[in-house]
């Protein structure tokens, strides 16, 4: 008996034939695995490798000064607690990295949502320590603007990205918005360093997005106005930057690091056998590079540089021929974020910028703000997913270099290649 073919229904979508059965976890993990940046994964983790050893021997230091009469602390106890939440922070990691795009902007945007809404709560409920609130504790202690620097990145791409579908859409001054109440906040606790961080972030984002120069300006003009005002309002910004500026006495510890930086030479003094580190206060965390160059040597802190520089410029090479404008930006802010906040750390080590308490992201030693960058990274891994068998029509630097994933019109195949939108 011969099937009846149904009739063609013009404008009506054939149904397409579907699995029976839901992909298994084994299959789900093969083509994660064929479809990320395993260049950028490998960086990442020879980054955190690297740290590990550093907060080995930057711990002492630590332990030493924050021991009392009555409880000594053990040389390697901020060692050991790192190594338990680097162990955390890699599962958080791999398991974003999982995600789709669809489900990454997803989750990156309700965790922007929730992380604003706590950041309200801070000035409110928030301990305070050495004399700003930043924390905030619901059964741990934690700082929201950590977490809510990877949303914050995701859904200003998504807010960006809006002008793809219609591009009267005010996305500029929404993003503007999103930024402004944002910088405010952090202003209250008060975080000078990380609001300059999310206005870095902001700028590269809307530049990149393409929107009216002469919108930008006005916005950028009214920003600096904003700066301007912050150094006469925030005493604790004014006294850092004039310390910077003319060498003043109550934050010594900027000169402090330098000099215990280029203390170990090129080859450093040894794992173990640094001294000045004994003195220099935050030793695991916003100093741990100075530690890297007293006991490493200054090769060693220029191996870390250039892992930082390997990993930004392998994301970007990457997203050279993208052509979903979502990925683009939330791939270039993530990134924006994770190297603007290194290279900011490594130049206040070297001197080269007022103090700011920022650490060496997968390096420094962290219990929240470890999980809160692993968290990033694995947003950062699952928007630069891809389908290494489609390849863009777009050619990019990427190309030019022999690195892109851009097929030729008739190289190899001799046909012009189809169109693929990731």
């Amino acid at each position: 008996m011969t099937p009846t073919m149904q009739p063609y229904v013009p404008g009506k979508r054939q149904p397409m034939h579907l699995p029976r059965h839901k992909l298994s976890r084994w299959a789900e993990l093969k083509i994660w695995w064929r479809e990320i940046d395993r260049v950028l994964l490998l960086l990442v983790l020879l980054l955190m490798s690297f740290g590990t050893i550093a907060v080995a021997a930057a711990s002492p230091a630590s332990a030493d000064r924050l021991s009392t009469a009555s409880e000594t602390l053990d040389p390697l106890y901020f060692f050991y607690r790192h190594v338990a939440w680097q162990v955390l922070g890699l599962g958080v990691m791999f398991g974003v990295s999982l995600l789709n795009r669809d489900n990454a902007r997803r989750f990156g945007v309700l965790l922007a949502g929730g992380m604003l809404g706590l950041l309200f709560l801070v000035p409110i409920v928030g301990p305070e320590i050495n004399g700003a609130r930043r924390w905030i504790n619901i059964g741990m202690q934690f700082q929201p603007s950590e977490f809510l620097k990877a949303g914050y990145a995701i859904t200003l791409a998504w807010i960006l990205s809006w002008k793809v579908r219609d591009p009267n859409l005010p996305v500029l001054w929404i993003a503007t918005a999103l930024f402004g109440t944002i910088a405010i906040l952090m202003m209250l606790q008060p975080d000078f360093g990380g609001t300059i961080l999310f206005a870095g972030v902001w700028f590269v984002m809307v530049v990149l997005s393409g929107v009216d120069v002469k919108r930008l300006g006005g916005v950028v003009g009214g920003a600096l106005v904003g700066l301007t005002a912050t150094y006469f309002l925030y005493d604790n910004a004014r006294h850092r930057i004039d310390a910077f500026m003319g060498g003043g006495t109550a934050f010594d510890q900027v000169d402090l690091a330098s000099r215990t930086l280029l203390a170990g030479g090129w080859t450093g003094a040894g794992y173990g056998l640094g001294i000045r580190k004994m003195s220099l206060p935050e030793a695991h965390t916003d100093y741990i590079f100075s530690v890297i160059g007293e006991e490493f040597g200054l090769i060693a802190c220029a191996v870390i540089l250039l892992l930082y520089l390997a990993i930004v410029g392998r994301v970007l090479m990457r997203l050279v021929d993208e052509e979903d404008l979502f990925a683009l930006l939330a791939g270039t802010g993530l990134i924006a974020l994770l190297g603007g906040q290194a290279f900011i750390n490594m130049l206040v080590n070297l001197q080269l910028f007022p103090s700011k308490g920022m650490t060496l992201p997968l390096v420094s030693y962290g219990g929240s703000s470890t999980i809160a960058v692993c968290m990033g990274v694995g947003l950062l891994i699952a928007v630069t997913r891809r389908n290494p068998f489609l390849k863009s029509r777009t050619k990019g630097l990427g190309d030019l270099i022999g690195f892109g994933q851009a097929e030729s019109t008739t190289e190899h195949t001799g046909r012009k290649p189809r169109e693929i939108f990731p």
